[in-house]
């Protein structure tokens, strides 16, 4: 099988200037993937313990087989594909970019991808090290997990909210390390070494900003009609609300919100709730009802409608590249953002007659740098889409197991 080469002119533009800055700032790879080593005296920039610093992107996909229980990880630079533990009744998936957060109604199982990416502004390091399964959260059904390079979030539907040790994670412990006086609505969401959060006061949902430790410290002027969705991108943290989205920067010690509302009104069946984006990227997409995606431009502060067939998934990598739409015909559709104009499509992906799948557990669009990629549960396989080659289809990796649940890591 021919292993993953980032091939785009803009990623292997970044990809030079991102060893070009490593060598600058570290001065010791000399080659593409080796053992990332130190000592106590002359400790390597970027080194992390039991990892390989890689110069490209080390990207894995979590897989789940709702049915069967069985999980897996396909290593999409090697095309092997990992056995990791069976996780009996998942109903959802998310990562951090590292971990898979893999929901059941009892709890929420931790596996560690062992791929993941620090961003440092001026450039990038990749990791990759061992698989390994982390343990259970005690917290099932719909919580909501949050996190960034020091804590993980869990909030459970009643609001309360419990911070893991990210550290501890890591090592494959699983380590609560307080919780949160109060209820919180939605997802408490770590940014800027705070936590973003909002908070039920009298008929009215306010943003407050705490510190690790909970205490509120900011209470940016800024109210949000049911919040639902949150996005993090390098310009701030994008939250969801029924007008619109409300953008939570920092700078200089402060944070401020400004509000980007909606170009018209929109009814409740046609707000975006759930945001999807390149992680880091400040184009965010989301469903607009059943025929239409929102694209959120973090950038100009702009929302744009684009029609479209009946949409199952939606997903773009932003800077220019198209929006990919997954639909109900099987296809993934590409559309020109600007014009809203269809300018690509491939054959029928997905295989059966209910492509949308009948549990809840719809196929998804994971974008990366240079690739994006689909699950087709009942075709026991996974697509790569190279989205700047016409929507070609780069590779397939056939399975052993329904891929219900998707997420991707090392981003």
């Amino acid at each position: 099988m021919t292993v993953r080469r980032n091939v785009t002119p803009w990623a292997s533009a970044a990809l030079v200037l991102t060893a070009l800055l490593a060598t600058g700032c570290a001065g010791q790879k000399d080659s593409a993937s080796r053992p990332v080593t130190g000592s106590a005296s002359a400790t390597q920039h970027g080194y992390v313990e039991g990892a390989r610093e890689a110069a490209e992107q080390q990207s894995r996909l979590l897989l789940n087989d709702t049915d069967s229980a069985d999980s897996r990880v396909l290593d999409l630079i090697t095309g092997k594909t990992h056995r990791t533990a069976r996780v009996e009744g998942a109903v959802r998936l998310g990562t951090d970019g590292r971990f898979g957060y893999l929901h059941t109604p009892g709890g929420t199982h931790v596996l560690d991808s062992g791929a993941w990416m620090v961003d440092h502004g001026d450039h990038v390091h990749y990791y990759s090290a061992a698989i390994r399964d982390v343990g259970e959260l005690p917290a099932g059904g719909r919580s909501q997990v949050r996190s960034d390079i020091v804590v993980t979030t869990v909030t459970g539907e009643d609001g309360r909210t419990v911070l893991y040790d990210r550290s501890k994670l890591e090592k494959g412990r699983i380590a609560s390390s307080r919780t949160l006086t109060g209820t919180y609505t939605g997802a408490v969401v770590p940014y800027a070494e705070h936590l973003l959060a909002f908070a039920q006061e009298g008929a009215t949902t306010k943003l407050v900003v705490l510190d690790r430790k909970g205490e509120h410290v900011a209470s940016p002027d800024a109210e949000c009609e049911e919040p639902r969705g949150d996005a993090v991108t390098r310009r701030g943290v994008v939250l969801g609300c029924a007008d619109g989205a409300l953008l939570v920067s920092h700078k200089d010690g402060a944070f401020t919100a400004e509000a980007i509302p909606y170009p018209q009104d929109v009814p409740p069946n046609e707000r975006a709730t759930t945001f999807r984006q390149r992680p880091g990227s400040d184009t965010l997409t989301a469903p607009a009802g059943d025929d239409a995606v929102w694209v959120l431009d973090v950038t100009d502060r702009t929302w744009t409608q684009v029609e479209t067939g009946p949409v199952i998934a939606a997903n773009t990598a932003g800077e220019g590249s198209p929006l990919l739409v997954l639909e109900t015909d099987g296809s993934l559709h590409g559309y020109d953002i600007a014009t809203g104009k269809q300018v690509a499509r491939t054959k029928a992906l997905l295989t059966g007659e209910d492509p949308a799948g009948t549990n809840g557990s719809a196929p998804v669009i994971e974008v990366d740098r240079s690739r994006a990629y689909i699950n087709d549960p009942k075709g026991k396989r996974v697509f790569e889409i190279d989205y700047n080659d016409d929507l070609r289809i780069a590779r397939t990796f056939d399975l052993d197991i329904e891929p219900v649940l998707m997420a991707e890591t090392g981003r």
